[in-house]
């Protein structure tokens, strides 16, 4: 394996984390999936990183799945690892007080999928394809598959996905909800992410962070619970410098120039 396989670059305050494994298809093993929660990490706990863009090297595939190397002799408890570090993954993304946008170029199966539903937006190249098709291997999908996909595309057409196990093209994808942008080129696509990824790094960064947390709770807390969470974060936000800001900046018909504070 290469130490280059996961690459970790910083333009202003954007940050691109690279699967980089292209003679592969970006395929993920143990030390990939580790090598991103790293990466991550990283990105969390720098102050000056405001938006995280995450792809795949090359234009073939943002992530083609998983090694399938690594499933070979695996059994229950020797596989169980694998699939608890993926789901960890997909769960600190998720998790991440910042935007994380994935850039999907080419093939985002299988775990790739995962992680790519794990982001906060998804632009993707007409060349992208999505699908869980580990069904044709026996298995089923281990990284969050089985919960994030029905949230985002409906639970009959996660079930057929994942029953089929067929992969969808980039404007289905959008058409189901699975995307939210698609481009003509993979080109394009890095241009209108790094555009993206620019405009939101110019938000306010404490709302940006508790709006995503507001939204998240939507999956998992009742409608009065996450309403009541709502109006708690949206005091909360009234006591940063960026409001006063966005106000005044407002009234004095200005650009705002936020503080993240």
């Amino acid at each position: 394996m290469s130490e280059n396989e996961v690459l970790y670059s910083v333009d202003g305050s954007i940050a691109t984390i690279t699967i980089n494994r292209p003679q592969k298809y970006n395929a993920l093993n143990t030390f990939v999936v580790q090598e991103l929660r790293n990466a991550m990490k990283k990105a969390e706990d720098d102050d000056t990183i405001r938006v995280i863009i995450l792809t795949g090297a090359g234009e073939k595939a943002f992530a083609a799945g998983a090694d399938i190397n690594e499933f070979r002799d695996k059994d229950s408890k020797t596989v169980r690892p694998l699939a608890q570090a993926g789901q960890d993954l997909c769960t600190e993304i998720e998790s991440m007080t910042k935007p994380v946008i994935a850039c999907v170029n080419g093939f985002a199966l299988g775990g790739g999928c995962e992680i790519a539903m794990a982001c906060d937006i998804r632009y993707a190249s007409t060349n992208a394809r999505f699908g869980q098709p580990e069904i044709n291997l026996g298995i089923i999908p281990g990284f969050g598959g089985t919960v994030r996909l029905p949230r985002l595309v409906g639970l009959g057409m996660a079930k057929e996905l994942v029953f089929t196990g067929e992969q969808i093209i980039a404007e289905e994808a959008k058409r189901l909800g699975l995307v939210n942008e698609v481009f003509e080129s993979v080109e394009r696509l890095r241009e209108e992410t790094a555009g993206l990824a620019q405009d939101l790094a110019k938000k306010p960064g404490v709302a940006i962070k508790l709006a995503k947390k507001s939204l998240n709770a939507a999956w998992v807390l009742p409608v009065g619970k996450n309403l009541e969470l709502e109006v708690d974060l949206f005091t909360e936000v009234f006591d940063t410098e960026d409001k006063e800001e966005g106000v005044d900046a407002f009234l004095s018909k200005r650009d705002p120039d936020f503080s993240h504070k």
